[in-house]
């Protein structure tokens, strides 16, 4: 009975202590449940939503989540919020291919979201820690951009914001000070919640919440100054131009083995155009653009293929900047050509950013011992081309920035800064079916558009394909999976926004800025340590 009346006491003298336990269990669940929760906040910020805003509590929640935390917990909760992104964001790279490379992807990028969480833990204790941590931001955007395998700029915070009040920046400095705004005003957004549930009233508390006001109002102020350098006005008159959205036989990656249905598809839609015009329903074009991919067969070695797009272009008598997949030398390209009416072939451009995993294959020989099934979807390497695209269409110098170039600022102003007028994005998203892929792109044109104040046109296979004026603004816009066409009238403008003369220098200026923070919180707690 003794040992019995014993156990129990000591029974009854744990279970007091056991609740606790569990419950700070729990408590530390909460961190990295509101950065996983943070980051899905900011994929919802992100098209085809126009809930641009949610951008701002998303990075207020990852500054809590970080804000003190050493460089391990950092790491983790940076990871988490990068997954929360990602793993929605990016789900249209497994349509087609299964899950494994989808996850691989957000596996891999979601690192250079953690590595910057151990930044912005590591400055969050400096004076205006919301800098630096915003440029840190920054800098890890640089980084996925460029490596590895040239980068993977899908993701970038300027992308989200093609409705935001924010957009007019992108005419300033480009997507890296876009991007750093809205960053700088989500952590600002944060301090200042913190600062007003601090009920002391001490003067470094004063002087903490005036930051945090500045870094939240700073960038709504930058963006109304830069208003009005955003303009839709024609510059060296207007050109009128046709869009062709052809769509394609079946959804997904058969397709391609459908190439020969696939460029008959637009040839019909730009005959059909061509006998609206006829009737005076629709303006003669003075150009037409097809997308990418428009002609899977190469019309240099196939003269049937060469004779549909003669054809087509005598019917609407206008140049057609032709999609099409061209062998030379052995090696494959993905290349615009520009096809006059009576003159045939004249120019071209080879893409250059290829896409890694869908136009060549990295590391083919491992990952063909992985999934044979892989390498055969991309059987032979697309080879890159050397030169900027921009073609003379009847005095219009069109700009060309094929499907996945757009996400690459340099690709882009290649084009203005060799003379485009107006900048032309020809897609190809059948392989992506109905996924949130496309409007995804064409978030990112219209944030172009305005970066370089130039109309941009988005031709697609399959949609969803678009006009869109140096303001951002889609005034004309297919459905997804249909065939149609657009029509307009669109300015042509030759100016340069700073954005363009500038180029890459705020985004070095902002890595600048990013390792400026690093090093002073580095040195801080080494004095710290020694003290």
């Amino acid at each position: 009975m003794t040992v019995t009346a014993t156990t129990v006491g000591r029974q009854d003298q744990m279970e007091p202590s056991a609740a606790p336990s569990r419950g700070a269990r729990l408590l530390r669940l909460v961190p990295a449940a509101a950065a996983a929760l943070s980051g899905v906040l900011l994929y919802v910020s992100f098209p085809p939503r126009t809930l641009w805003w949610l951008a701002l509590p998303a990075f207020a929640g990852l500054g809590w989540v970080l804000r003190g935390r050493g460089w391990k917990a950092a790491f983790g909760l940076g990871y988490l919020f990068g997954l929360g992104f990602l793993l929605p964001l990016l789900v249209w790279t497994g349509v087609e291919v299964g899950p494994g490379p989808w996850l691989a992807l957000v596996a891999i990028e979601a690192v250079f979201v953690a590595l910057v969480g151990v930044g912005v833990a590591a400055v969050s204790k400096l004076p205006a820690w919301p800098v630096w941590a915003a440029a840190l931001w920054i800098a890890g955007e640089a980084a996925r951009a460029r490596v590895p395998f040239r980068g993977f700029p899908w993701g970038k915070i300027a992308f989200g914001q093609a409705d935001g009040v924010f957009l007019p920046l992108a005419a300033v400095g480009g997507t890296p000070v876009l991007g750093f705004a809205v960053v700088l005003c989500g952590f600002g957004l944060y301090e200042v919640v913190r600062a007003a549930l601090d009920w002391r009233r001490t003067r470094e508390v004063r002087r903490t919440a005036a930051v945090a006001l500045l870094s939240l109002a700073a960038p709504v102020l930058a963006a109304v100054a830069a208003r009005p350098l955003v303009s839709d006005k024609a510059e060296d008159g207007t050109a009128t131009v046709a869009v062709i959205q052809g769509n394609v036989p079946r959804l997904g990656l058969e397709f391609n083995a459908q190439r020969r249905a696939v460029l008959d598809y637009h040839a019909r839609e730009t005959e059909r155009l061509a006998a609206e015009i006829r009737a005076g329903k629709v303006p003669r074009p003075d150009f037409v653009l097809w997308p990418e991919n428009s002609s899977d067969i190469d019309p240099f070695a196939n003269a049937d293929a060469a004779a549909v797009i003669e054809k087509a272009a005598k019917a609407v008598d206008a140049p057609i900047s032709v999609g099409g997949v061209v062998e030379r030398d052995g090696r494959l390209y993905n290349e615009q050509i520009l096809w006059d009416p009576a003159k045939g072939p004249t120019q071209t451009y080879d893409k250059r950013q290829v896409q890694p995993f869908g136009e060549y294959l990295p590391l083919r020989s491992f990952i063909g011992a992985i999934n044979e099934t892989w390498t055969s979807m991309v059987h032979q390497d697309f080879s890159r081309g050397s030169e900027p695209g921009v073609f003379d269409l009847d005095g219009t110098e069109v700009g060309l920035a094929t499907c996945y170039e757009a996400a690459f600022d340099w690709a882009v102003r290649d084009t203005v800064i060799h003379g485009a007028q107006m900048i032309s994005v020809p897609s190809n998203n059948a392989t992506f079916d109905r996924s949130e892929m496309t409007y995804q792109q064409l978030a990112m044109s219209r944030v172009r558009a305005v970066e370089h104040s130039r109309t941009v046109t988005v031709p697609v296979t399959s949609g969803v394909s678009a006009i869109i004026l140096p303001d951002g603004t889609i005034t004309q816009k297919t459905g997804m999976f249909v065939a149609d066409s657009l029509v307009q009238e669109v300015p042509l403008r030759s100016s340069q926004t700073p954005a363009t003369r500038l180029g890459i220098l705020p985004e070095i200026a902002l890595l600048l800025v990013a390792a400026g923070g690093v090093g002073w919180a580095i040195g801080a707690g080494m004095r710290g340590r020694r003290g």
